[in-house]
């Protein structure tokens, strides 16, 4: 299903909060929790040939609340429950760091796409905050929020498509309904759920 218009060739997950349970500064394995539904959309990703990657931003090891390895020991977990997610693309840095990583800012949806071979264009980026949603329109991939509890106005008005749950996003992925127009200024203001 992959390539048929307006499916895209990719979709860039972010970590916490979209595919696990965000426990916040979480470095041990055991705590990692999917979110409802996370493996069988992924599975149905994979199905339709779907390829997917993870963004992350994981300021704590700037901070030195965790370590690289507790981070890579974390991904691994999210890759025995959910199966293999493809390149893990993680960005170490604090927010006055000015790095070009550290979502909203481009680096890694640019470093995702390609280290799967494909342009940010040909990518989604599935997150439930405005940095996943920003980070997104900066590369030139287009932006899907699975909001939480936790989730911003401004992540709404920034999302190119809003999902309840990842089962619908994947609904609106594989139908092609997620569009890329907009994506060099702000989108339109979408109302808060109730």
């Amino acid at each position: 299903m992959a390539g048929r218009a307006g499916v895209p060739a990719a979709v860039l997950f972010d970590r916490d909060g979209t595919l696990i349970a965000d426990v916040p500064y979480n470095g041990d394995p055991a705590k990692v929790v999917p979110m409802p539904g996370a493996l069988a959309a992924v599975e149905r990703l994979r199905a339709a040939g779907v390829r997917t990657a993870v963004v992350s931003n994981q300021g704590a090891v700037a901070r030195g609340w965790l370590t690289a390895a507790q981070v890579d020991a974390v991904n691994r977990r999210v890759d025995e429950l959910l199966g293999p997610l493809g390149p893990w693309c993680w960005c170490p840095h604090d927010t006055g760091d000015g790095c070009d990583c550290r979502k909203p800012a481009p680096g890694l949806v640019i470093r995702a796409a390609a280290a799967l071979g494909l342009a940010p264009a040909a990518c989604v980026v599935v997150g439930d905050g405005a940095a996943d949603m920003g980070a997104a329109r900066a590369a030139g991939a287009r932006a899907l929020l699975v909001p939480t509890a936790a989730t911003t106005p401004a992540a709404h008005t920034a999302a190119g498509a809003v999902a309840a749950d990842l089962s619908a996003a994947v609904d609106l992925i594989l139908a092609g309904a997620v569009s890329s127009s907009g994506l060099s200024r702000p989108g339109p203001a979408r109302p808060w759920p109730a």
